[in-house]
């Protein structure tokens, strides 16, 4: 399952919704006789692209709504909803000198200062002319607090790298025709964003913190789905659930239909239940986390919970890594949780910080989402590797089979309009990493085979109405 549409020195181009795709749900092995009806929840892996025989049906659809006649065989597929990925708008649109394809043109800090102020005076404008005749927004002055010039001086540092690495990647993009050329195309107005799916997954792990404590020799350790699709919810929520075959599983949660890919692994908890992935006792070579960060808009909001940093900190890394384990942290653009990482969580793992990578954000014509200089919203997201240090003697004999991890990566790709969807790491990682190597992702919110995941909301984007359901009769 390859998510890579071109590698550079610089970095990678990904397509996201490509490799979602290529985990395989596919129903292929359900008959039914006269006066029947046979429900299978069996979907076979499979890396074809659906083709143009398929009939699109309803994404409600289920796996009883594949019904076969006599002698027939139906095979149904699921693929993740396009409409996703269709990011076709920057959501601030830049000036046309400072457009990517436009050139590079080489900032000052006090020029981007006077950008961003010009930005807001744009913001302000179109709040003034939204808000007529209420309550006028209280004007900010434009005094920088010492964030913000922590991070224009990190901007400036990364700026020129982003900017080059990005442009050669969306120039193989535009030849290669996986982007597309803006002028080429219709404008199709805003970018169309599907409603959020609301399953309730966090307040169910809220609740089962009133579940008996689960200790380590009076409970099984794994749960391996079968063929039957609802599974008690303690069940879920007490161990982890492993789907150890070829084929993907729908499961169902509180009435709500989940699809589970080929071998994985997953486990819907609260941070303050993990020991069920303890009691897994997996050692894993990645580990990819991706902390709900405190910042003012999810402070604002009761939609996300977060963490604070020395919640953080009681993660148990250390009880799950495997010797030379390669942790990849995502990070906010803020410089205070940049520094808490490299300066005070990855040494309290006993992780040594080797690279600081970046995911860029574009649009299906190769524009960045945010202008590269805007203050209110960059269009990166910074990623943080380092590895936990052991015996060095091991770590020497190991370093032989895979390649040193570079300090400076682009990771450039359509964004997910799903909030924190990011993109997989699999491939992009395989080259650092030995084959066939445990991985483990924390504060998941979807599934990829060969990976456990854990988080209380784990299986959000496997929920199926994120998904269309194919049919094809043969």
């Amino acid at each position: 399952m390859m998510s890579v549409v071109h590698r550079l020195t610089t970095g990678w181009l990904l397509d996201h919704l490509s490799f979602i795709n290529q985990c395989g749900y596919e129903i292929c092995d359900s008959f039914t006789y006269p006066g029947d009806v046979t429900v299978n929840t069996s979907v076979s892996s499979t890396n074809n692209h659906p083709t143009s025989t398929f009939a699109r049906t309803s994404s409600r659809d289920g796996p009883g709504d594949a019904l076969e006649t006599q002698g027939k065989r139906a095979r149904t597929r699921y693929v993740f909803r396009e409409e996703f990925f269709h990011i076709s708008k920057a959501h601030i649109a830049a000036a046309p000198e400072e457009q990517l394809l436009q050139g590079s043109p080489e900032l000052s800090p006090a020029e981007m200062k006077a950008s961003s102020s010009a930005e807001e005076r744009h913001e302000e404008t179109k709040c003034g002319v939204r808000d007529s005749g209420t309550k006028k927004k209280r004007k900010r002055k434009c005094i920088f607090n010492q964030g913000e010039l922590d991070a224009l001086e990190y901007h400036t540092k990364v700026r020129k790298f982003i900017w080059e690495g990005t442009l050669h990647l969306v120039q193989e993009g535009l030849k290669s025709g996986f982007l597309h050329c803006a002028a080429a195309v219709p404008s199709s107005g805003k970018n169309v964003v599907p409603g959020r799916i609301d399953c309730g997954l966090a307040e169910l792990c809220e609740m089962a913190k009133q579940f008996p404590a689960v200790n380590n020799g009076d409970h099984q350790a794994v749960n391996v789905l079968g063929d039957e699709t609802t599974i008690p919810e303690q069940d879920l929520l007490s161990c982890v659930t492993e789907n150890n075959s070829n084929c993907a599983k729908i499961v169902v949660l509180m009435g709500q239909k989940y699809l589970v890919p080929p071998k994985s692994s997953f486990l819907l908890s609260d941070i303050s239940c993990l020991q069920p992935l303890l009691n897994y006792k997996k050692k894993y070579d990645v580990i990819v986390i991706d902390p709900p960060w405190e910042n003012k808009s999810v402070k604002r909001s009761n939609r996300y919970s977060y963490l604070s940093s020395w919640q953080i900190k009681q993660i148990p890394v250390s009880a799950l890594a495997a010797p030379d384990c390669l942790v990849v942290t995502w990070v906010t653009n803020k410089q205070k949780h940049l520094r808490f990482v490299k300066d005070e969580l990855y040494p309290h793992w006993s992780v040594k910080t080797l690279a600081e990578w970046h995911w860029v954000k574009i649009t299906r014509y190769g524009e960045f989402v945010f202008p590269l200089d805007s203050v209110h919203k960059k269009p990166y997201e910074v990623l943080i590797l380092g590895r936990v240090q052991g015996n060095i003697k091991g770590a020497l004999r190991k370093s032989e089979d895979v390649l040193p991890v570079p300090e400076h990566k682009l990771i450039v790709s359509i964004p997910c309009s799903l909030h924190s969807h990011k993109p997989p790491l699999t491939a992009v990682l395989a080259e650092f990493i030995k084959p066939d190597v445990e991985c483990l992702e924390l504060f998941a919110r979807n599934l990829q085979p060969g990976w456990t995941s854990w988080g209380n909301e784990v299986l959000k984007f496997q929920h199926i109405d994120y998904f269309t359901l194919l049919r094809n009769e043969t």
